[in-house]
């Protein structure tokens, strides 16, 4: 038997959407295991999440709910987490693979003598042990690994795992608020929100994304019409951001956001290995690129060799005509 714990994010009361995913999964492998599932969520004026919490399969909620808690705390967000993880008895923890989740992560992990698992787009019981599969070498190969030793700390790509309710048990377990100042020595004192209409990059099911081969920040208007008319988030590659044409939130690659959304457009964008190694899990990829050799067509489902110029516009076009 193999006890699960889940890490859930939420901001300004509401569950992300990979949260959900991370409960799903949770889910399925406490049943696998014959096991329980427990979620811990934390934050300020969350109490009404256990409700949703429950639809995807949770048997204990662990709520950590506080005025004080609404400003994200490494340290404290950690210490609680770990004693949910006490109070579970978890042999698996899963969370997230966004910013605060491997964050959090690294920090459990010390704390808990743990194994810890990065970026995982498959998990499967293999006897007794869990074995995951995540990428390796910037995305080129995947890589296989049993974990034998109990707690392990798995964070799970974002848009990869489904979300699915299966009620649950749904018992509500308040924690007690006990933070020291060891737990809280780094605090965020400022979030700058940017305002945007636009879903989040890391989040979105459709992104559209641009490269050098846009030609400049004044023609990113015709990427960004395209991702209006679908609903999309728009990417950019590391030349463009270096470039200063576009804001390192929207890079998308190795030294930028991971994403795996079901479709993803690449206009103008060579293909780096770097590029590749942050958008390779997408469900479905479509290439616009002037070169039938770039290296994106070797990944891409569908491939345009032509002028983004072009493209982009007659598809926007399309799409507008579609959907009125």
């Amino acid at each position: 038997m193999s006890n699960i714990l889940v890490f859930a994010e939420q901001r300004d009361g509401q569950l992300k959407s990979y949260a959900l995913e991370a409960i799903s999964e949770g889910k399925r492998l406490a049943d696998g295991a014959g096991g329980t599932l427990s979620v811990c969520v934390i934050g300020a004026g969350i109490s009404n999440l256990g409700t949703a919490i429950t639809h995807y399969g949770a048997d204990t909620i662990y709520m950590a709910d506080d005025s004080g808690l609404g400003v994200y705390s490494p340290g404290g967000y950690a210490k609680l987490l770990m004693d949910a993880l006490t109070g579970s008895a978890a042999e698996v923890v899963l969370l997230s693979s966004s910013a605060m989740g491997r964050e959090m992560g690294a920090i459990l992990a010390a704390k808990a003598d743990a194994s810890l698992l990065s970026d995982v787009v498959e998990t499967a019981w293999d006897g007794d042990h869990l074995v995951v599969k995540r990428p390796v070498y910037a995305g080129k190969a995947f890589l296989k690994v049993a974990a034998r030793k109990a707690p392990i700390l798995v964070t799970l790509r974002p848009n990869v795992f489904a979300a699915e309710e299966k009620p649950g048990a749904g018992v509500v377990e308040n924690m007690a608020i006990a933070l020291g100042e060891s737990d809280t020595q780094v605090v965020v004192t400022e979030t700058v929100l940017k305002a945007s209409s636009r879903p989040e990059l890391t989040e979105a099911s459709i992104i559209v994304s641009g490269g050098r081969g846009v030609g400049g920040p004044e023609n990113f208007s015709i990427i960004e019409a395209l991702a209006d008319s679908l609903g999309a988030a728009v990417g950019a590659s590391r030349a463009t951001v270096d470039a200063g044409w576009r804001p390192h939130a929207d890079q998308v690659g190795q030294t930028g956001k991971t994403v795996s959304p079901n479709l993803y457009i690449a206009c103008g964008i060579s293909g780096a290995i770097q590029h590749l190694a942050g958008m390779n899990s997408s469900k479905c990829i479509v290439a616009i690129n002037t070169d039938p050799e770039a290296p994106i067509f070797k990944v891409a489902n569908y491939g345009i060799v032509a002028d983004l110029f072009d493209v982009v516009p007659a598809l926007n076009a399309a799409v507008k005509e579609l959907l009125a």
